[in-house]
């Protein structure tokens, strides 16, 4: 597959977008949201407000293969600290679209001022995102046993991981609205990129 697009989302995009959201929710493995979430609810946890940033990635036919979003981790004193979730297409996993969603938020959270990226909760059965994490610099910080009820493996544990940039970012973050051009303050959405080899679900999840 070549390298999809990956640019803001558009109102257009999101009947695509939701069925992805709602394929993944409903298979209960990657993220802990829930299964009978419906569309509206989706569409206001998924897309999010500036300065975050919501994604898809593209087929060069205009397919939409994945998604993603990215923003600020927690408020005030953590604002820091950026996060991400990814979701991808079924019949798009495997093929590199996980992997490139993570980079992209990797590198948006780079230039936004970010010091550091953090994945709440990353279902640690999902082995292809915890894989594909360690690949590009995160490392496990913490596990919370037995907290997410997987369908096939029962109760397993949620890993925080964690990237940290570089140092020249601490005490440097200010306000993000005015950081980033203005094609980097439209809403952003989450990715979920399944079980394969750059498949990912989180709150940095990927699926």
């Amino acid at each position: 597959m070549s390298t999809p697009d990956i640019r803001p989302i558009t109102d257009a995009d999101w009947p695509e977008v939701w069925a992805i959201i709602s394929e993944v929710i409903r298979g209960r493995e990657t993220f802990p949201y829930d299964p009978g979430m419906d569309e509206a609810t989706a569409r206001g946890m998924w897309i999010e407000q500036a300065p975050g940033r919501t994604v898809v990635a593209a087929s060069p036919e205009g397919r939409i293969l994945g998604t993603a979003k990215m923003g600020t981790n927690r408020p005030g004193p953590g604002s820091h600290v950026s996060t991400a979730s990814f979701m991808v297409a079924s019949e798009a996993r495997g093929k590199g679209v996980g992997t490139a969603l993570s980079r992209h938020a990797v590198d948006w959270a780079r230039r936004s001022g970010y010091a550091s990226m953090q994945f709440n909760a990353v279902v640690e059965t999902n082995t292809a995102a915890v894989d594909l994490y360690r690949r590009i610099g995160f490392r496990i910080v913490g596990t919370v046993p037995r907290s997410f009820d997987h369908p096939a493996h029962g109760r397993v544990g949620l890993h925080v991981m964690f990237l940290e940039f570089s140092s020249d970012h601490l005490g440097a973050r200010t306000a993000r609205t005015d950081v980033l051009p203005d094609d980097h303050t439209s809403p952003a959405v989450s990715l979920d990129l399944g079980h394969e080899p750059d498949g990912i679900s989180i709150d940095g999840g990927l699926s």
